[in-house]
């Protein structure tokens, strides 16, 4: 299926900058250790901070990016990610890096990357027919879990050959590059008209959340994704103090154990358009979101040794497989039920909280680790994550009025933006 040259565009730009993303996978706490030498403490506030700090200042972007056109956003920001990074390396070899800096460039490279979410989301929606979404989502489900396994490997070689801070200034490069490739797309753009009359008020800084809320549909798989989200991310810390800590695993294996499942990814955001076609996208929707809620309780029996490293590789295997199914079907769902004018705010307000629940419960994952330990903590979260399929809807169809107003975004694209066959 053809989804068009301007398709291509975005799609390469998203490809370029996720692939530097995950190039310098882990480079922050890395430099806060080996080149500022901070202690534990400061490298998780580090974390924390710039995720939350991150969210709320994107916050008020949503309604802005809304009544923007989407494709001078995208490369406005991947500007600022670029210059934000680029500060790195620079600083580094000047002799002038210093801990706020690390933490005032997480938080700008994090709220720039969720207003570059929201406007490449609204702009999907532009561009892309509605019965064509699954497919190109699909496309960025599976090119995020190729970057995801082939990313860290290369950032390690390449840390290990030229120093710790090169990864930053790939990943730089990438913006760079992806703010290049969406100058390219060609056609209208798309923005949601303002009535210059009415007024900007502090509550239509809600309006992203009101929508999410005021659906059935979407307030449980808003609910659903973010719960899980936060509960998976927040083992993400414990795993590497499990293993490389108390497990004593060679960074080589470590590497491993996450990357080789990753390619589960790839294969599950192949296979969803198809599942999709032969089953119906709820029946499959369903059952992959259960089963990536089951799987990490399969972490609870990780060990020292040979043994415990193949349970994390079969584990992360099969969660990210059903994570790569989802995920595709979850984002075209929700693009489907927004009407375009909500599109960007809907999305800002999904990443914002997110990363705030992230943010919150890595923190308290950390309490409870310092409190029991990791593997316990990491149980914790697989025995609630069982739970959170209750959260998914039990019906997806679209109420008219929002097919209808999925249809009309559609019909209004030009032909030359539409091109899908």
């Amino acid at each position: 299926m053809q989804l068009g040259s301007s398709f291509g565009w975005l799609w390469s730009a998203y490809a370029v900058s996720t692939y530097g993303t995950w190039i310098a996978f882990g480079a922050f706490p890395l430099i806060a250790v080996q080149v500022l030498h901070s202690p534990a403490f400061a490298v998780s506030l580090l974390e924390a901070t710039g995720l939350a700090v991150a969210a709320i200042v994107a916050v008020p972007l949503g309604p802005w990016v809304e009544h923007r056109a989407k494709r001078p956003v995208m490369v406005a920001t991947d500007l600022a990610r670029f210059l934000a990074m680029a500060s790195i390396p620079i600083a580094y070899f000047l002799g002038l890096l210093t801990y706020g800096q690390l933490l005032v460039v997480s938080v700008i490279a994090g709220a720039s990357s969720i207003v570059f979410t929201a406007a490449s989301g609204a702009y999907l929606k532009h561009l892309v027919r509605s019965d064509h979404l699954l497919v190109a989502n699909g496309r960025f489900e599976g090119t995020s879990w190729v970057a995801t396994a082939a990313g860290p490997p290369l950032g390690g070689a390449l840390l290990g050959l030229l120093g710790p801070v090169v990864t930053v200034a790939v990943d730089a490069l990438s913006f760079l590059l992806s703010a290049l490739g969406v100058r390219r797309i060609r056609g209208d753009d798309v923005a949601a008209p303002r009535d210059p009359a009415v007024r900007f008020r502090a509550t239509d800084l809600l309006d992203g959340w009101r929508f999410i809320l005021d659906d059935r549909v979407l307030r449980r798989l808003f609910l659903n994704s973010v719960t899980v989200s936060g509960l998976i991310m927040a083992t993400v810390p414990l795993l590497a103090v499990l293993l490389l800590g108390e497990y004593q695993f060679p960074a080589w294996q470590y590497g491993l154990a996450f990357g080789i499942p990753a390619l589960g990814g790839f294969a599950g955001a192949r296979l969803s358009t198809r599942l999709v076609a032969r089953y119906g996208r709820h029946r499959v929707m369903t059952l992959s979101g259960w089963l990536r809620s089951i799987f990490p309780l399969g972490l609870a029996f990780t060990q020292p040794g040979t043994s415990g490293l193949l349970t994390v590789i079969v584990v992360e295997g099969l969660l990210i497989t059903c994570m790569g199914i989802f995920n595709p079907i979850n984002a075209t769902e929700r693009l489907q039920r927004t009407p375009p004018d909500h599109a960007a705010r809907v999305l800002t307000a999904w990443s914002v909280s997110s990363k705030l629940a992230q943010a919150i419960l890595m923190v308290a994952w950390g309490v409870i680790a310092t409190l029991t330990d990791s593997l316990t903590a990491i149980t914790a979260s697989g025995v609630l994550l069982v739970a959170t399929p209750l959260l998914l809807p039990k019906r997806t169809h679209m109420p008219e009025p929002e097919a209808a107003a999925s249809a009309e975004g559609v019909r209004a694209a030009p032909e030359g933006i539409r091109t899908a066959s």
